[in-house]
């Protein structure tokens, strides 16, 4: 598989229409379908459904799109960490980040460092640890900010400053509501949403004790924002960090007894960083290590 071919794929499974893929790829038609066709010659699979006005992906093609995608930005980012102009540091740095108010300290950062070196683009890529542990493994991203409980014997790891306090975030109907704190009694009644994470949950089953096992959890999730619309609708309460956004029909209450948690700043051992990459890496470490 080329490159070439593989953006060709994308565009056309972006804008689900060979004829407006072909023109803003500057290629006539033809030769678009006749590269869609040998790739999927090429790979012994279908890759759309063909319409009369437009196409869509089959089940093949939307894991082409996942891999493909992958491989592009690879691509993209190889070719900036090589990019040099005389003595001026370039490049572009992709940093994972999972919620937490510790983004604003690396933010702070980003803003310093480019300042000095304004030819330095940042990439942030916000999801769950797994997931950005998954992604500095492949390549894609340099660095990663991590919520614990999280393996770090992989990596170098700086810790940050902030520790994030535990809580729940109801509605202010509900007659949690008026409580200073909770405790694992007090939620035993209640229908509760849970951090995806396995390592996580272990962590809030440590909290409640032998209550963990009759708590009624009706989902999970790996998003606050998506957490916040299910408190709304009434799904449950959700358990989760206070990261100091304020809700006009919802509260936080934080736990009791405290339930504190750390976030680490990590990239993989023993790897050549790209310039940008360590001069970032060198900077933060002064920082948070002094201060």
């Amino acid at each position: 598989m080329e490159l070439r071919v593989l953006k060709y794929f994308l565009m056309v499974a972006r804008e689900e229409n060979i004829t407006k893929a072909a023109s803003l790829l500057h290629i006539t038609q033809p030769t678009l379908s006749r590269q869609l066709i040998q790739l999927e010659e090429e790979l012994g699979v279908k890759l759309f459904h063909r319409g009369k006005y437009n196409v869509t992906l089959t089940e093949d093609g939307m894991l082409l799109k996942r891999r493909a995608q992958e491989l592009v930005d690879l691509s993209d980012k190889t070719i900036q960490e090589l990019s040099h102009k005389d003595d001026t540091l370039t490049g572009e740095i992709a940093i994972g980040c999972g919620e937490t108010r510790n983004i604003s300290a690396l933010a702070n950062q980003i803003a310093i460092f480019q300042t000095e070196y304004p030819l330095v683009r940042f990439h942030i890529h916000s999801s769950t640890a797994d997931d950005i542990k998954e992604r500095i493994e492949q390549g894609l991203l340099d660095i990663g900010l991590l919520m614990e409980p999280v393996d770090v014997g992989w990596y170098e790891f700086l810790r940050m400053p902030y520790r994030e306090k535990w809580g729940i975030l109801a509605r202010k109907d509900s007659t949690l509501a008026p409580k200073q704190v909770v405790t694992p009694e007090d939620l035993t009644e209640s229908p509760l949403l849970l951090p995806q994470r396995d390592q996580v949950k272990n962590e809030i089953g440590s909290w409640f004790g032998e209550i963990y096992e009759h708590l009624n959890i009706t989902a999970t999730y790996n998003l606050i924002i998506n957490a916040t619309a299910m408190v709304r609708s009434k799904v449950g309460i959700a358990l989760c960090f206070d990261l100091g956004a304020i809700y006009e029909d919802l509260c936080f209450i934080p736990l009791s007894p405290e339930l504190e948690t750390g976030a680490v700043l990590v990239w993989k051992k023993s790897q050549m960083l790209a310039a940008a990459t360590s001069q970032f890496i060198q900077q933060v470490k002064i920082q948070f290590e002094h201060s």
